[in-house]
This record gives structure tokens, sequence and C-alpha cells, in this order.
């Protein structure tokens, strides 16, 4: 009588839904899709701030060029950086001797353009700076909201998980127990 019971009763029911697997792999896929639209998106900002950078970079390299090149201008009178390498102290010492005293104004004025454009440039090096921090913070606040929002996707998707889960214990547990 044992053998005809066992073979009037259905099969168990497979361990995992059939179509579980299937969900996994089109999520998984799905996140896989996503991290990828990330990363280009992470990619194509960065390779803007680089270009930012490094055109203030430019910028200040220019600002920093034309102070050079203001003082080249007056060789007699102040020669380029380069130049004092080159020249002996000696040539140097005759040349500041040689100095006419009606220039004397104009030096002033030149120095004072050449301060005004240090303070450009430091202006310029601080506003980058303000600039930085300004996205620094801009990019901290959306990663918190991008991190808020996958945690409320996240969180239903746990607790759907869960009570899948649950479902699956009473079911098992009705059929045991009827």
């Amino acid at each position: 009588m044992r053998d005809n019971d066992a073979m009037s009763d259905p099969a168990p029911p497979p361990p995992f839904p059939s179509w579980l697997g299937a969900a996994v792999l089109t999520l998984l896929t799905l996140q896989l899709g996503l991290i990828w639209i990330q990363g280009g998106l992470l990619h194509r900002q960065h390779r803007e701030l680089q270009d930012l950078r490094e055109d203030v970079q430019y910028l200040s390299d220019a600002l920093d060029q034309n102070l050079l090149q203001d003082s080249g201008t007056d060789t007699e009178v102040a020669p380029t950086h380069t130049r004092l390498r080159r020249l002996p102290s000696r040539l140097l010492r005759v040349r500041h001797l040689q100095e006419p005293s009606d220039d004397e104004r104009a030096r002033k004025e030149q120095e004072a353009s050449r301060e005004s454009a240090r303070k450009a440039v430091s202006d310029a090096r601080e506003v980058q700076s303000k600039l930085s921090i300004e996205e620094n913070i801009r990019k901290a606040d959306e990663k918190k909201q991008v991190e808020a929002a996958q945690n409320t996707w996240q969180k239903w998707v746990w607790i759907a998980l869960g009570g899948g889960v649950l479902a699956m214990v009473v079911r098992a547990w009705l059929r045991r127990r009827g």
C-alpha cells in the first residue's frame, strides 16, 4: 500500500522557484549597467575638472610669464632671472651704478604693476581653491542624494525580500502541518 501512496503523491516542489535565478541575473545585469553609466559620468566629470585645472594653471603661468617679461624689458637696469645667472656679479654692480635717476619713477610704476599682477595671481589661486571647495561640497551633496535614493530603494528591496522569505517559511510550515 505504501507503493501506491508514493505514486499518487505529487512530486515535491523545487527548493527555489524557477524564476528566481532569472530575476537575480536580470537584477545583476541592470546593476552592472548602472555602474557602467555612473563610471562614464564620473570619467566625464573628471575630464572636465582636469580641463578647468589646466585652464587655471595656464592663466597663472601666463600671468607669471608676463611678470618675467615685464622685468626683462629693461635689460640694462634689471636683467631677467636667466640673465642674472649668466652675467658675472661685477657686471651687475656696474649696471646698477649706471642706472639713471630719471627712470626711478618708471621703475616704481613697473614694480607696482608687478605687485598688482602678483596680487591678481594670488587672488586667482584663492578663487580656484574656493571653487574647488565648492565643487567638493557640491559633489558631497550629490553623493548624499544618490546614496539616500539608493538606500531607499535598497530598503524596499530588503523588505520585499524579507516578505518573500517569510512567505516561503509560512508556506513550508503550513504544508508540513497540513
